[in-house]
């Protein structure tokens, strides 16, 4: 497992891939490079678990994901099937804007939300821009 010293998040690599910062590393182990704390492939498994259940949980309150626009589809919105067969794309349309992510086959049962036969166009959202509308979208629920 690799380590990458917590010293190396206050230095700015911006647009750097970690094979450019660890110049050994194979494609396949990039998933097992570690903060000390968690893997890669650790966080981007508990992000798609986290994803699933909120989408569930707000599809199951809102009328069948009617009023949120919330589903999972196998094609873009081109028609083209997600990098070519293989992945899926979920999408919500919250009040604070569109989210969108990508996941694997394997984990498309777990997200028990409608199926669409082909995705919205997506809106051009960067992670940056999708944190802060659900960050909005949290701070503006009334629980």
């Amino acid at each position: 497992m690799y380590y990458i010293s917590i010293l190396l998040y206050k230095i700015n690599f911006f647009n750097m891939e970690i094979k450019d910062l660890v110049p050994s590393i194979k494609e396949e182990e990039i998933g097992q490079v570690s903060d000390g704390y968690h893997t890669f492939d650790e966080l981007y498994y508990y992000r798609m678990l986290y994803n699933a259940a909120f989408l569930n949980e707000l599809a199951w309150y809102e009328d069948n994901a009617t009023s949120f626009n919330i589903y999972k589809s196998k094609r873009h919105h081109t028609g083209e099937e997600c990098f070519g067969g293989g992945w899926f794309i979920v999408m919500v349309d919250l009040p604070t804007g569109q989210l969108s992510n990508h996941y694997e086959m394997k984990y498309w049962d777990l997200f028990k939300i409608p199926e669409k036969e082909i995705a919205d166009e997506w809106d051009g959202h960067t992670p940056q821009i999708a944190a802060e509308r659900l960050r909005k979208f949290i701070e503006e629920c009334d629980y």
